[in-house]
């Protein structure tokens, strides 16, 4: 606690600090809530370096990035302390404090604000959509190429997959041998794995600014209202594909169940929460999108689950060194879930690419 305190003693924050507590329920950073004796309260953040590990561009990244929303927003008489990030500097004006603990950074907290951390209805995930819609509109003009990889290949399914198969050939936990039909249910798929980024290569699916992140709990919504206020956890804000965002959202938010639940027969993906999502996408950015992501949606959910999955299943087996575990075998029934989901979008695959034709008729 007294390391904490100090840490955040070096940004300029206001008023005397009265407490720290953990927040949030996040993967990879270590997330605490400083609490004042003025009216702000703060996030503090230990960014986890292992996963990125050049503190500076993903600062750099994120500053840039928010101011420029700041502006944004401005422009659209909206609220820019509220409805984007602020990144706290210190008091010699750096984005964040390298101390021998790690490094850290500091965010204003927005009062009344809230995240959900399941959909409970189809007009939350319908709002959601708006959120990451909007976020990929007021970013269309951005110079995505300046931005830095913050983590090489976040999204690019081929080597994701090339990843796979080294854990499974490395096998570092010696599981390999069980879960020898998890590991064929990927390479069952390996040729669609690269659907995408072969499009991108040969020119038809332009890279955009995209958040590669896009689960519901990262969307703050208005604690009264429930309407979305801001997108959050910017730190894999690079170019990538709209699809990434699209999918991704898709993938956290039309399944019921939770990330990591052993009962695969509650496991499945809603097609009513797949269109709410949708229309509120496209009605924020759908005339941004060209002919071909438009065509490539119904499979974006399917290939970030997918991916996902693998990814899951590849820590497993390299002996759980990237996501936090809370149980023995937390990262297989996590992908065991994310391939349950890939299983029944396949089966709806027909419905999905009809309901975007039909929404694509009726909004665009």
């Amino acid at each position: 606690m007294k390391t904490m305190i100090n840490i955040a003693k070096e940004f300029a924050i206001e008023g005397n600090i009265t407490n720290i507590a953990p927040y949030g329920s996040g993967h990879i950073n270590s997330t605490f809530l400083i609490s004042t004796d003025s009216s702000n309260e703060y996030i503090l953040q230990k960014i986890n370096t292992s996963v990125f590990k050049i503190p500076y561009e993903l600062m750099e990244n994120i500053v840039s990035v928010t101011n420029y929303l700041q502006d944004v927003i401005k422009r659209e008489n909206g609220d820019p302390q509220r409805e984007v990030l602020n990144v706290i500097l210190t008091k010699d004006g750096n984005s964040y404090v390298l101390h021998e603990s790690g490094a850290w950074r500091l965010l204003t907290f927005v009062p009344d604000s809230t995240t959900l951390q399941a959909v409970t209805c189809p007009k939350d995930f319908y709002f959601a959509g708006k959120a990451f819609g909007r976020f990929t509109k007021q970013l269309n003009d951005y110079p995505a190429e300046t931005l830095h990889e913050t983590i090489k290949n976040f999204h690019n399914t081929p080597v994701r997959y090339k990843n796979f198969e080294d854990a499974v050939a490395k096998n570092a936990s010696g599981k390999a041998d069980s879960v020898s039909d998890e590991i064929e249910f990927v390479r069952a798929r390996k040729d669609f794995c690269s659907l995408f980024t072969d499009k991108v290569a040969d020119g038809t699916l332009p890279l955009r600014v995209t958040h590669n992140d896009t689960k519901l709990n990262n969307v703050l919504f208005d604690k009264n209202t429930l309407l979305p206020i801001a997108v959050i956890d910017l730190d894999t804000v690079m170019p990538g594909l709209s699809l990434y965002d699209f999918g991704d959202a898709i993938r956290f938010g039309t399944n019921h169940a939770d990330e990591d639940e052993k009962d695969l027969s509650k496991v499945w993906c809603d097609l009513e929460l797949f269109e709410a999502f949708a229309r509120g996408y496209l009605e924020e950015c759908g005339c941004l999108l060209t002919d071909e992501e438009l065509k490539m949606l119904p499979y974006a959910g399917k290939m970030l689950t997918l991916e996902c999955g693998m990814r899951f299943l590849a820590d497993h087996i390299a002996g759980d060194v990237y996501f936090k575990i809370h149980r023995e075998n937390h990262n297989l029934d996590r992908a065991r879930t994310q391939f349950k989901m890939v299983e029944d979008m396949e089966a709806k695959q027909d419905e999905m690419i009809a309901i975007i034709e039909r929404l694509c008729k009726e909004i665009l």
